[in-house]
């Protein structure tokens, strides 16, 4: 009998830088080492201390990524603090391949990009269950400004209310870790769950 994750569709998740979507998937990653796999993208920045090419990112140069991009080997791509960063077809159909359910941490403006391909994934956002709780969150990172931490809430209010025009298929609010990854893994896992209610946006 083939395995559920071969027929389950690629999972995209998305939501605000903080929120806990790295945590979440390494649970998720350590709990079923071969039921998923992630998909590795490509990035034009160098790669930082312990990083190896092809765990982390792919690390290629901006002439090898605009070489890819003219190919349309990308699903979404973006540019960030003067990189680029994207997420090719190859690698999804190499996880695919594999037997395992792919998974793709993606940010709104990929989740756009992917919505016009023929991917046919589910939308996963991860939210905070409060702006001020993500604000705090950001903070206790103690590793950027205040105004890097005022431009990831900006981008963060962007992103919910992407989310409440209905952009995605699932909402799970991290407001406890362990009810959190509780319900990630019965969306991995194909399960149908009931989506959580997105904070309000003016708190």
């Amino acid at each position: 009998m083939s395995p559920l994750n071969s027929i389950l569709r690629p999972l995209v998740i998305s939501g605000p830088s903080g929120v806990g979507k790295s945590t979440l998937l390494q649970r998720l990653f350590a709990e079923f080492p071969d039921k998923f796999g992630y998909s590795v993208s490509h990035t034009t920045r160098a790669p930082r201390p312990g990083e190896t090419d092809g765990k982390q990112y792919h690390f290629v140069t901006r002439d090898k990524f605009k070489q890819l991009l003219d190919e349309s080997a990308f699903i979404e791509h973006a540019e960030f603090s003067g990189n680029y960063y994207g997420t090719s077809f190859m690698t999804v159909r190499e996880v695919s391949q594999s037997g395992r359910r792919c998974i793709l941490d993606i940010e709104a403006q990929g989740v756009r990009q992917v919505k016009n391909t023929d991917l046919n994934p589910v939308y996963l956002f991860i939210s905070p269950p409060s702006l001020t709780a993500l604000r705090s969150r950001l903070r206790q990172r103690g590793t950027e400004s205040e105004a890097a931490v005022a431009k990831r809430l900006a981008t963060a209010l962007k992103e919910i209310e992407y989310a409440k025009e209905g952009a995605h298929d699932v909402v799970i609010v991290n407001d406890d870790l362990d009810r959190a990854y509780g319900l990630l893994k019965r969306v991995a896992l194909g399960e149908e769950i009931t989506s959580d209610p997105l904070p309000p946006l003016d708190d």
